[in-house]
């Protein structure tokens, strides 16, 4: 009997992480596609990809995870560039991609 327990307490931690996993993954979508709608660039592949998972600590305190993407992204449809992002939970914490392809004012 201890064991059942033992299994299903094991089994409820991967399921927490797979989802965790997933969330992120949907977040990082998000993030690639949006930044390369607003630069004016085509995002290629339609996806991202897990490149890094590493232990840290939350504003709150709390130990969590970091996740590293990395996406494809072309400017003008025959050259291919790497854009990375980093979420720390569900905050973009670093980002490195296509930028808006005309100047902005500042004000």
């Amino acid at each position: 009997m201890p064991t059942l327990v033992i299994v299903m307490i094991v089994s409820a931690m991967a399921f927490a992480f797979w989802s965790a996993g997933r969330a992120a993954a949907e977040r990082a979508e998000a993030v690639g596609r949006d930044a390369c709608r607003a630069a004016g660039v085509q995002w290629l592949d339609q996806s991202v990809h897990a490149i890094g998972l590493r232990l840290c600590r939350h504003d709150s305190g709390w130990l969590g995870f970091e996740r590293t993407f990395r996406f494809d992204y072309s400017i003008d449809g025959e050259d291919r560039h790497v854009g990375r992002l980093v979420l720390r939970g569900e905050r973009l914490v670093a980002f490195s991609g296509p930028v808006t392809a005309a100047p902005v004012r500042l004000h």
